[in-house]
């Protein structure tokens, strides 16, 4: 009986990896044990990153709120606290928003956090 190689779906691993191993540099984009290597790295890295940005962009919003808090004379953190206390459910991301695009509508919330905390 003849052997049976499998080579088919050997075959198209090889070149999917060898494929999403393309423009990376010397033999990791030719060899297939650097490449599977390389990839496998990659695609590490790609998901430990995609959950840092989550972060990067919420220290961003914290960021853009706390400016526009100072500039009304008030603390971001008594700020959030005021908006608790106010029953304000803005997220940080929607504030940001505000305080970025509209100052005076911003200036209003920090009023009514103010007026929350007194």
């Amino acid at each position: 009986m003849p052997r049976a190689t499998n080579a088919p779906a050997s075959r198209k691993r090889r070149k999917l990896t060898l494929k999403a191993a393309r423009g990376f540099r010397g033999s990791r984009s030719k060899l297939f044990r650097q490449a599977t290597e390389a990839v496998d790295r990659a695609m590490r890295l790609a998901y430990i990153h995609r959950k840092d940005n989550k972060g990067d962009y919420r220290r961003l919003w914290t960021v853009r709120v706390s400016a526009g808090c100072r500039e009304q004379g008030l603390a971001y953190s008594r700020f959030i606290q005021g908006l608790k206390k106010a029953g304000i459910e803005l997220n940080r991301k929607m504030l940001s928003e505000i305080a970025y695009n509209d100052p005076a509508g911003f200036v209003k919330i920090v009023d009514l956090a103010k007026k929350a905390i007194a």
